[in-house]
């Protein structure tokens, strides 16, 4: 039996690893240093945390389920503690991508985070329709990387993964300067900051005198459509009206070099901000 110590695991997201890991077949072992997590742990699912020492003796796997700012202080705090081949879990690219992990050989890094369920899919339970974040009930794409290690380790990696996100679409495997650019470049660089100026956009009609309600619905049902067609999830063209709107409305809204976030120095400045 594989086991995994999971730390950070009453917080909001080791809370869902959790959830998901106690149904499974690997030996996991619970840490957590805040008490509300401990007590939420132990009321919502009857787990019991340990010391760190406790969870890490011979532990397998080790999933680091903690803020991007902590990664590099708990890595480093509990490397000593790691047996030669054990493999790290991370949850996000950025502290990998910095250099934040501690520097031995003899550790797999392993990297997978969620790609949250898709705004086009064919759920039909409400539970999983309102499932925005996945995790719970919805199915969502993951992807991962093998940042250092055997190969072999990656479907270890992948399994372990496919626990935690579940339940799943589809599984993408990546390195992790392929994920930076995900995430924070297209994810949250670009596709958060967009979303919130067209939130501003919504407000800024509404303040024109427009219902908000109506605005509202007007923008959402137009991103519905929109999106639909330029992702090519439906056969579709716009109107002659609409590609003059978008042939004046990029330049007016986006420098000329915005793809400049996606170059190497303007990642790296991103993931130095987040860490």
């Amino acid at each position: 039996m594989v086991a995994i110590a999971l730390f950070g695991a009453g917080g909001k997201m080791g809370a869902r690893l959790s959830k998901n890991l106690k149904s499974s077949e690997y030996d996991v072992r619970h840490v957590e240093p805040g008490e509300a997590g401990r007590v939420r742990l132990k009321d919502e699912l009857g787990i019991e945390c340990v010391d760190k020492e406790v969870a890490l003796d011979n532990a397998d796997v080790v999933i680091l389920a903690v803020p991007d700012t902590h990664i590099g202080k708990v890595a480093h705090d509990i490397s000593p503690l790691l047996k030669s081949g054990t493999m790290v879990v991370a949850l996000d690219a950025a502290a990998p991508f910095a250099g934040h992990l501690p520097k031995r050989d003899d550790l797999t890094y392993f990297v997978t985070h969620p790609c949250h369920p898709p705004i086009f899919n064919d759920e039909t339970e409400p539970a999983a329709r309102d499932d925005r974040f996945g995790g719970l009930h919805a199915r969502q794409s993951i992807v991962s990387a093998l940042m250092q290690g055997p190969e072999e380790h990656y479907a270890l990696g992948e399994e372990i993964a496919r626990v935690i996100w579940a339940p799943i679409l589809r599984s993408h495997k990546v390195t992790v300067d392929q994920m930076a650019l995900l995430e924070p470049g297209l994810s949250e660089t670009v596709c958060a900051s967009l979303l919130d100026v067209m939130r501003e956009a919504m407000d800024e009609v509404v303040a024109r005198g427009v219902p908000q309600e109506a605005a509202r619905d007007f923008l959402l049902g137009h991103m519905n459509v929109l999106a639909a067609v330029i992702f090519k999830h439906v056969p579709g063209v716009f109107s002659d009206a609409c590609n003059k709107a978008i042939t004046f409305g990029k330049p007016a809204l986006m420098r000329d070099d915005w793809k400049r976030v996606f170059e190497t120095d303007e990642i790296a400045a991103s993931i130095e901000r987040i860490t």
